[in-house]
């Protein structure tokens, strides 16, 4: 009797205590089981088993997470996390390159997902010693992009979502290299990023990868990542398609084309065929990408779809 007495009042105790935590604010957080893992930078980093609290440190992240279905998770982003447009509702960390150290730990991340191109390894290391695990990504092609949505996938237990969307991705290349790959010309191709000065894209860039795969000829090829062009440049080049995503928008697009527009002996310009397309479709390392090649394809070989049209 003593015993079931005493086992009572140790009952009443503990809910008594946890009434009175939670009515201060202080939740008891189960404890979470933790897993070490390789990042893609070679990387030993300690996970927790079941990320709850997550802070992603680049749109493309928050991208990703919200492909996966796993939004619930996110506490935090960076600025221009702004796909899916729910995403813009997230409290926001600084920009990706300029990390605001003091508003990703308070919202009490138990896991940050890092990229290696733009993120300062200062803040990652700061994080690691207060205890936060930084898990770092480097996709550099549609291949390492699909990879990284199934190590996403895997650190946040989403696997079979990770996995059908990247058997879709896959599925979606696939057709494009299957359209392209008897084709007898390829198209000499000058895709714009900047207007003043002229930038476009070289060798070792996503959109280079997703230019050829849709079947044409980058110009800029080369291995400045972003080389800068003289007008005089360009029209030696003799565009045949000229692609303008430069993050300046509406009229500032619409004065570039007109510009272009000045030279009818170009390629390009007599026979219409000067685009101006949304970069997010292009310089996010995101499954949009695909996307982005599917338009690509179009763009450059508008007779591999004339008879389905």
């Amino acid at each position: 009797m003593a015993f079931r007495i005493s086992h009572m009042l140790n009952y009443r105790f503990m809910v008594i205590f946890l009434l009175a935590a939670i009515s201060l604010g202080v939740f008891v957080v189960t404890p979470s089981f933790a897993r070490t893992v390789t990042d893609q930078l070679e990387r030993t980093v300690t996970v927790p088993d079941e990320p709850r609290r997550i802070v992603s440190l680049a749109p493309n992240i928050t991208e990703i997470i919200f492909a996966l279905g796993q939004e619930h998770r996110l506490m935090g982003a960076t600025r221009y996390s702004d796909f899916p447009p729910e995403a813009n509702k997230l409290p926001k960390v600084g920009s990706y390159v300029h990390l605001d150290l003091e508003k990703i730990v308070a919202l009490k991340p138990d896991l940050c997902i890092a990229i290696k191109d733009g993120n300062p390894i200062a803040v990652a290391k700061r994080l690691e010693s207060l205890k936060i695990p930084v898990y770092a990504v480097n996709p550099k092609n549609l291949e390492t992009i699909m990879q990284t949505v199934l190590e996403i996938g895997g650190l946040i237990n989403a696997e079979k979502e990770a996995d059908l969307l990247v058997q879709n991705m896959d599925l979606r290349i696939q057709k494009v290299k299957s359209l392209v790959s008897n084709v007898a010309h390829r198209p000499r191709v000058f895709f714009q990023i900047g207007v003043s000065p002229i930038v476009s894209v070289g060798t070792h860039t996503f959109i280079h990868g997703l230019i050829v795969l849709a079947g044409g000829t980058n110009l800029a090829e080369g291995s400045i990542g972003y080389p800068r062009f003289s007008r005089e440049q360009v029209l030696a080049l003799s565009p045949e398609v000229i692609i303008i995503t430069s993050m300046a928008r509406e009229a500032v697009f619409e004065q570039v084309k007109a510009e272009w527009n000045k030279w009818p002996d170009l390629p390009a310009v007599r026979n219409q065929r000067i685009f101006l397309e949304d970069s997010n479709f292009f310089d996010r390392p995101t499954p949009r990408l695909v996307d982005g090649l599917e338009l690509l394809v179009r763009l450059i070989h508008p007779e591999l779809f004339k008879e389905a049209e």
